[in-house]
């Protein structure tokens, strides 16, 4: 069981004291919050997480949805006003003193920034910085992986792609001229 670390949606930002609201659609996935707190587990399933550790989920744990009639609803994880269960596979990272671990099957990887002088996509598609690796990986590998299989999250300020291990297809060595493209609108509070 989780709770959300700062509510359930991203929609509103604090700036100098004032509530400035970013979205005002509850269908929009990219304004409900992924960072959760543990603050139960599961008896019959084995986990590196314990509870208190900050978690990184899946978008729909704390999600709010209309149904075909308009009706606003919770997302089947919903237990109580504060509480949600998560799926294992709906956990993608945990964080403990000040660490973030990802577990087995995803690695977090930061987008890097593309060589093309005219391009309007400024990062390079498909490549980037492991930040945070999971077995078989090691931080800081330059790599490569089948473009459309990233998911963006925001974590500390820093926008990284969650990939499937699998989908890391290769390998690079680096050339020395790799530069992180974090753009400012990126880094949330």
């Amino acid at each position: 069981m989780v709770e959300p670390k700062e509510g359930r949606s991203t929609s509103k930002k604090n700036i100098n004291g004032k509530e400035l609201i970013l979205n005002t659609e509850l269908q929009n996935h990219f304004y409900t919050s992924r960072h959760g707190v543990v603050k139960a587990l599961p008896i019959a399933t084995p986990t590196n997480i314990k509870v208190g550790d900050e978690v990184i989920l899946h978008h729909n744990v704390f999600r709010r949805f209309r149904d075909i009639r308009g009706k606003e609803k919770n997302s089947k994880s919903y237990y109580s006003e504060n509480l949600f269960f998560a799926q294992p596979d709906q956990v993608y990272a945990y964080k403990r003193k000040n660490e973030w671990k990802a577990l087995p099957n995803f690695c977090f990887i930061k987008p890097i920034k593309g060589k093309q002088k005219f391009a309007i996509n400024h990062e390079h598609e498909g490549i980037g910085i492991i930040k945070y690796a999971c077995d078989g990986f090691e931080k800081e590998w330059l790599v490569g992986f089948k473009p459309g299989m990233e998911y963006e999250f925001n974590i500390e300020g820093e926008r990284l792609y969650r990939v499937p291990a699998r989908k890391i297809t290769i390998k690079y060595e680096y050339q020395g001229d790799e530069e992180e493209y974090n753009p400012s609108w990126s880094q949330g509070s």
